[in-house]
């Protein structure tokens, strides 16, 4: 495993998850994603954020030190080597989760991916409310972010929506001027419903003064279901 990225090389950021099960599951589809690329795009570098866990940690060094591609992996505690990552990739490969709120404020144009067990998806489908899964889709109610769930999320289909993600320009652009509008959707709330955001955490186990961009959208999407629930009531 060689820990520099090639010169000229596109550069992917692969964000497979925090916890141990979802970083098993989704790493070997991110990586077979990325060797169906091979032919599209000569050179390409990966960078890895990895969770601060040891077994983490382990586990991802251990697949990846085999593969074709330079891969860079880099502490994903650390904010400043993060957000360096994210301004060096052309593209994002995420699970689905707080990352894609990252993301999507940083403007890097990404895909998101997401595969559970079939009994999983299953009880998933029938208690549905909501049409996307990521914060930026939910906020926006459009889906910006593409998003290959479940049975759908396979290397292949994976890697054309990564494709696109990566060389169409309209697709990038759609994906950069959107953040625009989720970072107005998120700051407005913290002025008009303050009190609200106080509440809410207040109820929580999160310190009151974590308003990270994922909490604060969580806490955005929250206030609009309730203000629907209230308007639907009077």
């Amino acid at each position: 495993m060689r820990n520099t990225p090639l010169l000229d090389a596109t550069i992917i950021t692969m964000l497979p998850g925090s916890r141990m099960q979802e970083v098993i599951r989704m790493l070997p589809i991110f990586l077979h994603t990325v060797q169906h690329l091979r032919h599209t795009f000569n050179e390409l570098s990966l960078v890895i954020p990895v969770a601060p866990h040891r077994d983490v940690r382990t586990y991802v060094e251990k697949v990846v030190q085999s593969g074709p591609y330079p891969v860079v992996m880099i502490p994903g505690g650390s904010l400043k080597e993060r957000y360096d990552a994210f301004s060096a990739s052309r593209a994002a490969l995420c699970t689905s989760g707080t990352a894609v709120m990252e993301l999507m404020l940083a403007k890097l144009p990404c895909v998101v991916a997401y595969q559970a067990h079939y009994i999983t998806e299953c009880l998933i489908h029938l208690r549905k409310k909501i049409n996307f899964i990521s914060l930026p889709n939910i906020l926006l109610n459009s889906p910006v972010v593409p998003e290959i769930l479940f049975r759908d999320c396979t290397a292949k289909n994976l890697a054309a929506k990564l494709s696109d993600v990566i060389s169409n320009n309209e697709v990038r652009q759609q994906q950069v001027e959107s953040a625009g509008q989720v970072f107005q959707i998120l700051h407005e709330p913290m002025k008009q419903r303050g009190n609200f955001f106080v509440e809410e955490l207040g109820n929580s186990n999160l310190s009151s003064n974590v308003y990270s961009p994922s909490v604060i959208a969580a806490l955005t999407v929250l206030y609009s279901d309730k203000h629907r629930q209230a308007v639907y009531q009077s």
